[in-house]
């Protein structure tokens, strides 16, 4: 006889770790973004060659974003999580998703979104 379907759903403590995962990216994503990025005090600044640790982030962040890095890894880790359910997974992806989202890979990442929603809806991988 075949049991009740147990879905992937994490548990509390899982929940609060995945809420810290992302709010912590959204945080550091909207820092960058304001901060950084948008700043032009500190675009000319970074131009005109002062080397800090947040101009070389800023740097290595604008490349990441122009070739949509966060993006595509926010779709890639959501596949995999929608297709093999986990913890880990799940936050990479969200991660990456809030970082997409701020970060101006927005189509991507919401797509990634969508596909972290319907991993709800998955069955979670029996124990080994």
């Amino acid at each position: 006889m075949i049991g009740a379907m147990k879905l992937f759903l994490p548990s509390a403590r899982a929940t609060n770790i995945l809420l810290i995962v992302g709010f912590c990216s959204l945080g550091y994503a909207l820092y960058i973004r304001y901060m950084a990025i948008e700043q032009s005090s500190v675009g000319l600044a970074c131009a005109a060659g002062l080397d800090t640790w947040l101009c070389r982030s800023r740097a290595v962040i604008a490349m990441l974003f122009k070739h949509s890095v966060f993006g595509f890894g926010a779709l890639a880790v959501a596949l995999l999580q929608l297709l093999r359910p986990s913890l880990t997974l799940f936050a990479v992806a969200l991660a990456l998703t809030c970082l997409g989202i701020v970060l101006y890979n927005v189509q991507l990442s919401s797509l990634a979104a969508g596909l972290l929603a319907l991993s709800f809806a998955r069955r979670a991988p029996a124990p080994e």
